[in-house]
């Protein structure tokens, strides 16, 4: 038998979606909730959009708490399945936890000023404008592409592996492997080289050429920085984020499952 938790303060939280917000007018008197601030553990009603925008809302008020996601949206990845009439709760105690590492960017732009940012699927580097972007590559301190034309190019976590980088026909990585794949999106040149797949306690470099001729923005995740100089990713341990799902529905099951999706 799974471990039970014991959750007492409780946030539920839903997209503004029609079938989010109906799921919760469903739930909203299944118990008594609280606010996300000062909550043991949140349920999430959507969508993978909208987890990622909960767990980043975490990460910037400094608190950070299991979350237990109920899909409402399109894939629903990062979720359990939604089921009318069910006990939630019971769901919720009965889950098990799953901690994933975020990337940490820190990147400088064209002006100077400095940025940090978090990531929980994927860091990516897109070109601004019509010209082609290049970007010279290193890998722990060590240039390995000294020119990548391309329209850009990602660093991927395992949680986020099936997401934009198997859209770009990046490698899918199984969760507690400790790798992230290095993946570029729609290269130029060099046109054979399809990306590789690194340690994670490997720093990763990306320095912009011709910046002005071609212009780059960083994403990660949801958040943009236009006009890149550089961008320097590491997976930052130290703010661990905890997944909850139900026996049998882990995230490692689904990345194995989409392997084999036809």
């Amino acid at each position: 038998m799974p471990k039970r938790h014991e959750f007492e303060r409780v946030a539920l939280l839903a997209s503004e979606t029609e079938r989010a917000q109906a799921a919760y007018n469903a739930l909203k008197h299944e118990h008594e909730w609280v606010p996300l601030e000062s909550a043991d553990v949140a349920i999430v009603l959507g969508g993978d959009g909208f987890m990622l925008q909960t767990l980043h809302a975490m990460l910037d008020a400094g608190r950070v708490i299991p979350a237990y996601g109920m899909n409402l949206g399109t894939v629903g990845f990062m979720m359990n399945k939604y089921r009318d009439g069910g006990n939630v709760m019971r769901r919720v105690e009965r889950a098990r936890p799953f901690k994933i590492a975020p990337l940490r960017m820190d990147a400088v732009t064209q002006d100077g000023s400095e940025h940090t940012f978090l990531a929980i699927n994927e860091v990516s580097l897109l070109r601004e404008m019509r010209q082609t972007a290049k970007i010279e590559v290193s890998v722990n301190g060590r240039v390995r592409i000294k020119e990548l034309v391309c329209d850009g190019v990602l660093l991927s976590t395992p949680a986020g592996s099936t997401a934009y980088n198997l859209s770009a026909n990046g490698p899918i990585l199984p969760l507690g492997s400790e790798l992230l794949a290095l993946t570029p999106i729609s290269p130029f040149r060099p046109r054979r080289w399809n990306g590789a797949i690194l340690p994670d306690h490997l720093p990763v470099k990306f320095r912009i050429l011709e910046p002005q001729k071609r212009p780059v923005s960083a994403v990660a995740d949801q958040r943009e920085l236009r006009d890149i100089a550089d961008v320097t990713l590491r997976i930052e341990r130290e703010t661990e984020l905890t997944l909850l799902f139900d026996p049998g529905h882990s995230l490692d099951e689904r990345i194995v499952a989409e392997q084999f999706a036809l």
